[in-house]
């Protein structure tokens, strides 16, 4: 559907900004955190008008007036009443007398807002300073605070009145007073710093190019920073590239800062479009609700994502680091330079950016089988949601600030980005860059639609991709191929895909193009080039010995084979690449969970696996098991079964890889072993729980702290707690008081979560909630809803303390609606499902209203699951000799 004006909730046509002036002053370092300001807005009055209506929120607007030039005289108007629409996050501004309609008109506002501690806006961030701190930088409690912004989707009116939607885009003058011990940063390079009061200045900024509101940001604190620059020259000269920290962390950005001048470089080069600005700034913000923030040339991230210490990090954190740096680079241009309509399009700027960003990561870190890490994270991540009825298509109707948060999801991010992958690997790598390279330089500095970037693509390609993708990005799900064999040939019949398993006539009337991407024909040494266009057809030439659909799984779609095919792929897996095999394995727990196929065929399909060496092919098999077992964990025979299944898979594999990492191990081996060393002992492996416990307890007493090497802390402390005792338990959650490593905090959480005794839960509950900053709460939940001991008592604790839980989680809607779903999705049974929907029941669920439809689908698909499938599986097991 494509939106029009009338599905959206927007400002009136009447005002058009051009150029923002901006002015912060006066911030109360303590305390009240408020601010004053005054917004200088030029803007274009389409026609005469007694009001002026723009977005604010939380804000006090002291006055507004308006200039106004005509006929070479200046008119000026004060205004006689402001009045706050709240629910709509509006002020509208109202004159004694009509404004003339005018292509130069200022509209000046003093107001004065708060930093908040929301995550939202202009907001505070606390944290502990490693070293000591510049004497003006302010405490909130016993921490001290730093300052910054995040507009997406729709609080730029938070901090500032403005006319804030993303098609209307304007430039921005920035200025801010601060203590002169402080740093300010924004958008773009500093102009000038001019003296104030006693120990303050007013630091200004160069004018920024056209942007929507979303993407200006600023930062104040305590910072410092490490620079390198490109080795491409922009306007002459090598571009600067700084990542910022609060000060004694600015080591910890050299990883990043290898990545973020390369990337740039690249994308410059693929888009055929130098990078936009003067400069390039990485931040990294200690609290944030999401993972980073693409603001124009001041890029924020949540430390996590940005910072990487040689010592005492996590190997697989540099994952996530070059990724989410080259993900929000991306977005530099996709989204930033080019901006999308309107809200209903966020998928453009998501998938794209998360397509570009897994190839950047491709291009410098050929090692890591970056795109099977897509197929297995990615890819299954986005199959999940959108195999729900509850899902919504990739382009969906937004009507406003609340609806768009939800929005920003594994469909947006995921299947945005396995569909323009499909897209890719269907029109040549080289043909889609270079129409994403026309659509950029055709629509530079203002808005686009979906509808654009297909023309362009249609343009470079000669082929009608609209047709083509239409039904992807339109309609709801994705399509399940069954294959029928006969002698030579196949039957490939195509219909929608529910993991509940219930699909009915109106649930199934979308033909979608399929690129079949098949191995196996007969004659054709590499992969055919064909592609599926109607319910179903015929595929003859096939080679009966060996063939397989979906070639690298570069296709959105599952694929069913007759068990026997199955289970001959499975004695062929050496034939198969590593994203083949992962899709394979996704593809049979996914039937097994829909019943169209079943849990034996799966548990067939991996018990050869032993000896397999890649970490990600491991990951996807533990991670299908890890479904069945969740399903079933309260049943005791089929969840010991599957325990005994496990570790006789792992076993073999657990005594190969050892304790002890090689000195230049690589990046995937090292993260199997703690994926392995993990996995063993949640199951009960003897020997690695003994061995676990061991260390655990020569690194917590101090005694020998290198007996637990950064990358199995995720291990170690895990099996130690769900092996352990109340002392294993107190003393980790110490820990966690006193870890200085950037990725400890959030490790340690998921590790106490596996706690198995009520006392423990109930201080672990009052922990998450009392100590546990808002950003990391929902790791904790997730952990405790993991956990089968845990998973209901977490639920009665939401009932019982919900109103505590809204009023500190819902001042950021993100965070409250990620909360309850991480929370309540892994149930399987229909009384739950009922007794979550009572109790939601004529409450205000706006903001997470999408994620109840789609926690209701989960569950009761996983219900529908468990009824269907335990007798087979456990007859399975004990024929097998698991149970």
């Amino acid at each position: 559907m494509a939106s029009s004006s009338l599905d959206r909730d927007i400002l009136p046509d009447t005002v058009k900004p051009i150029n923002y002036d901006l002015s912060i002053y006066d911030l109360e370092l303590g305390g009240a955190f408020s601010y004053q300001g005054s917004v200088s807005i030029l803007s274009k009055i389409t026609r005469s008008t007694r009001d002026i209506t723009l977005n604010a929120h939380q804000l006090k607007l002291h006055s507004a007036e308006v200039f106004v030039e005509q006929a070479k005289t200046q008119l000026h108007f004060e205004s006689t009443g402001i009045s706050y629409d709240v629910p709509r996050q509006r002020v509208t501004i109202s004159f004694p007398d009509d404004l003339p309609a005018s292509d130069k008109a200022l509209i000046v506002i003093k107001f004065q807002g708060t930093i908040n501690n929301d995550m939202a806006g202009f907001y505070r961030s606390k944290y502990k300073p490693s070293v000591p701190p510049a004497a003006s930088v302010p405490m909130d409690g016993e921490h001290h605070v730093m300052f910054s912004t995040q507009f997406e989707s729709c609080d730029a009116r938070r901090a500032f009145p403005c006319f804030d939607e993303p098609n209307l885009k304007a430039t921005f003058d920035f200025k801010i007073e601060l203590p002169t011990d402080q740093v300010a940063l924004s958008n773009m390079p500093e102009k000038s710093v001019t003296k104030t009061k006693d120990g303050f200045h007013l630091v200004s900024f160069e004018r920024t190019p056209i942007m929507s509101t979303y993407l200006l940001a600023w930062a104040v604190g305590d910072f410092e920073y490490i620079e390198d620059f490109t080795k491409r020259k922009y306007n002459g000269k090598p571009l600067p590239v700084r990542v910022y920290t609060t000060r004694g962390l600015k080591s910890q950005a050299q990883y990043a800062l290898e990545h973020a001048p390369q990337v740039i470089d690249f994308f410059s080069e693929i888009f055929d479009i130098d990078y936009p600005l003067p400069k390039s700034d990485l931040l990294a913000v200690h609290e944030f609700s999401h993972g980073a923030m693409e603001n124009w040339g001041l890029v924020t991230y949540r430390t996590t994502a940005v910072l990487f210490d040689e010592k005492t990090s996590d190997v697989k954190y540099k994952n996530r680091i070059a990724y989410v740096v080259a993900h929000e680079l991306a977005h530099q241009w996709f989204g930033n330079l080019v901006t999308m309509d309107w809200w209903n399009e966020l998928w453009l700027n998501e998938g794209f950016a998360t397509w570009v960003g897994w190839l950047a990561t491709d291009k410098f870190h050929p090692d890591w089988n970056v795109w099977p890490q897509f197929v297995s994270e990615g890819m299954q991540t986005a199959f999940t949601l959108d195999s729900l009825r509850s899902s919504h298509p990739i382009e969906v109707p937004v009507k406003d600030a609340l609806d768009v948060d939800q929005i920003f999801d594994a469909v947006s991010y995921l299947k945005g980005s396995s569909v323009i992958r499909m897209l890719a690997a269907h029109l040549g790598r080289e043909t889609f860059l270079k129409g994403v390279s026309n659509y950029l330089k055709g629509h530079a500095y203002g808005n686009a639609t979906t509808k654009d970037l297909w023309s362009a693509l249609s343009q470079a390609s000669g082929q009608d991709v609209n047709a083509l993708m239409e039904p992807w990005i339109r309609k709801i799900g994705f399509p399940v191929l069954t294959v029928g064999e006969e002698p030579g040939q196949i039957g490939v019949k195509q219909s929608r895909y529910l993991s509940t398993g219930d699909v009915k006539a109106e649930d199934d009337t979308t033909t979608w193009w399929v690129p079949l991407g098949l191995r196996g024909k007969t004659g054709v040494k590499e992969i055919a080039p064909i592609a599926l266009t109607k319910k179903e057809d015929i595929v003859r030439d096939i080679d009966d010995s060996f063939y397989k659909l979906n070639a690298d799984n570069s296709g959105f779609y599952r694929v069913n084979y007759p068990p026997p095919r199955l289970a001959k792929l499975g004695s062929q897996m050496d034939r198969l690449t590593i994203s083949d095999k992962i899709g394979l394995i996704g593809d049979a727990g996914a039937l097994a969970v829909s019943g169209e196929a079943s849990t034996p065929g799966l548990l067939s399909l991996v018990q050869g696996s032993s000896s397999e060496s890649n970490y990600l092919v491991w990951s996807q098999i533990l991670g299908s098991l890890g479904t069945v077992k969740s399903v079933f964990s309260d049943d005791a025979e089929i969840s010991d079964g599957l325990k005994r299944f496990t570790l006789k898979l792992v076993s073999p594999a657990v005594q190969k890889i050892g304790w002890e990492s090689a000195p230049n191990e690589d990046f995937l081996t090292s993260q199997l072993r703690a994926l392995l060393i993990l996995t063993a002992g949640i199951n009960g492996h003897n020997e690695v729980i003994a061995e676990a416990q061991r260390r655990f307890r020569l690194y917590i007493s101090g005694e020998d702290k290198s007996a637990v090497h950064p990358n199995l802390r995720a291990a170690i402390f895990g099996i130690s707690i769900r092996h352990g005792n109340a002392a294993d338990y107190s003393a980790l959650k110490k820990e966690w008081q006193t870890t200085t490593s950037v990725d400890g905090k959030e490790i340690i959480l998921r590790a106490l979560a596996r706690l198995q005794t009520p006392d423990l839960l109930s201080d672990y509950l009052t922990f998450l909630f009392t100590d546990v900053a808002t950003q990391d709460i929902h790791t904790g939940a997730m952990g405790l809803a993991a956990n089968p001991v845990t998973r209901r008592d977490l639920w009665l604790y939401i009932q019982n303390n919900f109103d505590a839980i809204r009023a500190r989680l819902g001042k950021n809607m993100v965070v409250l609606d990620r909360f309850l779903r991480l929370s309540l999705q892994k149930f399987a049974d229909r009384e739950t499902e009922k007794e979550i929907a009572k109790f939601f029941e004529g409450k205000d669920n706006r903001g997470y209203d999408r994620t109840l439809n789609i926690v209701s689908d989960t569950v009761l698909g996983r219900a529908a699951y468990k009824e269907r499938d335990a007798s087979v599986l456990l007859e399975w097991l004990k024929t097998n000799g698991y149970a």
